[in-house]
């Protein structure tokens, strides 16, 4: 039996791919914002339904930028979740701001709005919410708590692509939000990422942040790095949005065999499906809780038949290392984030996924 990854990116064809590309050796243009890269950021704009799109060559680069955009006070305190990606946390603190930690929910493992405006004080300058799994947070409730204490918002949106909510884009809550176009999400542009906003000032100074602040060949009006996304991901990005909707509609299957095979069982406990979202199926999350294997058992018994699954997200950031000596972090002030870490297992999602791979997989789980 051949192995199975816990994930794979979806591809266009390599003819498809060829034929988008053919003109760059055309035009030797390989990066700086070119033909693909407009191309790519209209597409985008119009999909998602937003102002104003800012193309990255990844999704980490992109929320920095989207952070450091808010020009917030060094110092100062952002509320945002452990149950997430390094990156989150690492754009917050590269930023010069603290991170606090808030709890999760537990049915969809985004930040919990009745624990985070206790959170608050005069030092709080942002949220920092994630999207998780797909699953979109409270974005109504973060709204009101952000307007009532005058907070900036930024989503880290790198798992709801293609997500709605009450029928708008993920893209158009709080002040920016962030998606991630990696090789394994969704939608992937090879490696990337973009800032999605309505504040027609952040156009010129987003650019400035990722292209050195160079205005013309003589002019350097801003102290810029370096984030551009180039020609060949823009191009990849083109064909795959052809592609999208077919591509969640597989992964939607993937995610309805999955569920007529593990809802119900007991000690598994599936993510909660939300109401008025429009899924992407990014993930497929699984808690063991009281099951007659652990998280660790069932990861190995996977692994031993060539299976794999990835316990996602564990560890919690506020754990990590680099932020032990940091008056906020630890786990002990986020108890159902770190009861999740302890027990969750993403399983094996991606488009091209055989439904009988998925009953290889849960009859592992099962047996």
């Amino acid at each position: 039996m051949n192995n199975i990854l816990v994930t794979r990116s979806s591809m266009p064809s390599f003819e498809e791919y060829c034929d988008e590309i053919k003109d760059i050796w055309d035009s030797h243009w390989l990066t700086n914002m070119g033909n693909k890269h407009k191309e790519l950021q209209k597409s985008l704009e119009d999909y998602l339904g937003i102002s104003h799109v800012a193309l990255y060559t990844n999704g980490h680069l992109a929320l920095e930028n989207a952070i450091a955009a808010l020009n917030l006070p060094k110092g100062g305190e952002v509320i945002t979740t452990p149950f997430t990606f390094a990156s989150t946390t690492h754009a917050i603190v590269r930023n010069g701001l603290v991170p606090v930690f808030c709890d999760i929910k537990e049915d969809d493992y985004t930040i919990d709005t009745q624990k985070l405006e206790k959170l608050i004080t005069d030092n709080t300058v942002a949220i920092v919410p994630v999207h998780v799994y797909g699953n979109m947070c409270d974005v109504e409730e973060i709204n009101r708590i952000a307007k009532k204490y005058g907070l900036k918002v930024i989503y880290d949106a790198a798992h709801a692509f293609a997500v709605k909510y009450k029928g708008v884009s993920s893209a158009c809550f709080g002040d920016a939000s962030m998606f991630s176009f990696h090789a394994t999400k969704v939608f992937n542009t090879i490696e990337g990422g973009c800032v999605c906003f309505k504040n027609d000032a952040w156009v010129q100074l987003l650019n400035d942040m990722k292209n050195f602040g160079i205005h013309g060949p003589e002019s350097v009006d801003f102290v810029g790095g370096n984030a551009k996304m180039n020609e060949f991901q823009a191009a990849m990005g083109i064909c795959n949005l052809k592609h999208l909707s077919t591509e969640i509609e597989k992964r939607k299957k993937v995610v309805e065999r999955y569920r007529s095979r593990l809802e119900g069982v007991e000690g598994i406990k599936l993510s909660a499906i939300q109401e008025n979202v429009e899924s992407n199926y990014a993930y497929f999350p699984v808690v063991f809780d009281g099951y007659k294997y652990t998280r660790n058992e069932v990861f190995e018994k996977l692994a031993e038949v060539g299976i794999g699954a990835r316990k996602y997200f564990y560890p919690l950031t506020n754990s990590f290392e680099c932020y032990r000596n940091y008056p906020t972090a630890g786990t002990d002030k986020t108890p159902v984030a770190q009861h999740m870490a302890l027990r969750v297992l993403t399983l094996p999602l991606y488009a091209d996924l055989a439904l009988e791979d998925v009953d290889r997989i849960c009859d592992v789980i099962l047996g």
